[in-house]
């Protein structure tokens, strides 16, 4: 059975060692040999914690033996991105002068997960300082490769928690999101992801030191898990929610709303904005709105979500806003060519003065209400993760019709941040060997009806992961 272990679902893995059918070592074990096996061929998990994890399981093992009782996610081996703090372990952001700043503590979705039983694998790669644009290639790490096929980008910020997950070094992810860095590597390496509201999940996003960054850090970045499977990113959700008296952002507002009466409308935005979509997301877009349908959700088609371009322009210019101060800084650290992806960004949308960054504040309170009174009549939204199937590693940094080309492809997910709404990517099959899949996102604080949807596709399209990587030429499902 231990072969098999890290091919089980973190819900299955858990109950496994609660019930005493495998050690949670055991458990930990199976997927340290699947790191070593898979990992030097994607290169997606950076800081091992081998002995920090068996220390963890051995715990657990005692822990059952004595008769307590175990945490829903007992024994379950996840990664944790580079840029989110795991005890006593460097966080990097993927910097070599970050090299050895080592975390005092773990950070609020960590330190829950950990609570439930869940123990920390790895740290997992990301783009340079997060900024370096959406191919997951750190300064310290390298590149980290998509196991479908090598010659596409496996997204990120988060890609290297979603590498992990589907190829089952992890079976649970833990990225972040602030337009796109959890769902947007969930499709393009076939896994599902978890983009919560604002204000759903503690967090503490202080990087050096005691202070906080800005509204836009504070605001937009939001923790979120990937999982092969929606029940997975559910059990994952349900021990992230709730409070922390280091993040009075979060609030007491219970996992579960109260049913909706009747059919649940969907909204159905097949091309947001109308700047076009590629006809395999067109065809993932339909497949799952066919399955919303089968599943009884009454699923329409609408033209585009409120305000999309307006809210593009103001997420830009707020968040160039908030870099503008520290620049010279940033981009002395993302070093030559990495700082492409912002140096291009900011020329487009270019850092706003003091009146005109207040006006921007009120633009954004006005698009989110805008949003809100657009979900009361649908309380969910079914549209495109990326509007492209996965595209080249770098894209976005290579000149600027490139990474507009990037940005328009992730613009659905861009919105959704800005807005503060929960979303979940699923994937809905396979098209020319690589993955696709959509999101559905809601009302604010009702990420369990998104988790409905989701679970509704699925059931009727399948999971992708695990999978073991691939070579370009090896594109067969």
């Amino acid at each position: 059975m231990r072969d098999a272990l890290w091919r089980m679902s973190a819900a299955a893995q858990a109950e496994a060692v609660r019930g005493g059918e495998v050690s949670a070592v055991e458990l930990v074990d199976s997927h340290l040999e699947r790191i070593a096996e898979v990992n030097p061929r994607v290169n997606a998990v950076t800081q091992l914690l081998a002995e920090r994890a068996r220390e963890a399981a051995a715990r657990t093992d005692r822990r059952r033996a004595a008769g307590e009782a175990l945490g829903p996610l007992a024994g379950v081996p996840f990664t944790v991105k580079e840029s989110t703090a795991v005890e006593g372990v460097p966080t990097t952001f993927g910097v070599e002068r970050f090299r050895d700043l080592v975390a005092a503590a773990d950070a609020p979705p960590v330190a829950r997960l950990r609570a439930a039983g869940a123990v920390p694998i790895g740290h997992s790669n990301i783009p340079t300082l997060i900024l370096a644009g959406m191919h997951t290639r750190s300064e310290l790490f390298g590149d980290t490769v998509n196991p479908w096929d090598s010659g596409r980008t496996p997204g990120g910020s988060s890609g290297g928690d979603a590498v992990a997950v589907a190829t089952g070094m992890a079976a649970i992810g833990l990225g972040n999101d602030s337009g796109g860095s959890v769902r947007v590597p969930a499709q393009f390496c076939g896994v599902a992801g978890l983009k919560p509201s604002t204000g759903r999940f503690p967090a503490d996003h202080r990087f050096l030191g005691p202070d906080d960054p800005g509204p836009a850090s504070q605001m937009l970045v939001t923790d979120g898990p990937l999982a092969r499977g929606v029940g997975d990113l559910r059990l994952a959700y349900e021990v992230l929610a709730g409070t922390d008296p280091r993040d009075p952002r979060a609030v007491p507002v219970p996992a579960y709303g109260e049913p909706l009466p009747g059919r649940v409308k969907v909204a159905v935005v097949a091309d947001p904005g109308g700047h076009g979509v590629h006809p395999t997301v067109s065809a993932a877009v339909a497949a799952a709105a066919d399955a919303l349908r089968d599943a009884g959700y009454d699923v329409r088609e609408e033209r585009d979500v409120p305000r999309l371009d307006e809210a593009l322009d103001a997420y830009g210019r707020i968040t160039a806003t908030e870099f503008a101060p520290t620049w010279p800084a940033v981009r002395a650290l993302l070093g030559k060519g990495g700082d492409r992806y912002i140096a291009m960004a900011m020329e487009q949308a270019p850092a706003a003065d003091a009146a005109e960054f207040m006006k921007l504040m009120g633009v954004w309170m006005n698009i989110r209400r805008s949003w809100a009174e657009f979900l009361d009549t649908y309380p969910l939204v079914l549209g495109p993760v990326f509007t492209e199937p996965p595209v080249e590693p770098g894209l976005e940094s290579r000149d600027r019709a490139g990474r507009d080309r990037v940005a328009s492809g992730m613009r659905l997910c861009t919105v959704t941040s800005f807005v503060g709404v929960p979303g979940v990517a699923v994937p809905t099959g396979t098209a020319d060997g690589l993955p696709t899949g959509v999101q559905v996102f809601g009302r604010a604080f009702r990420e369990d009806l998104c988790l409905d949807a989701a679970q509704a596709i699925e059931d009727r399209l399948g999971v992708l992961a695990p999978i073991d990587p691939r070579d370009g030429d090896d594109l067969a499902p």
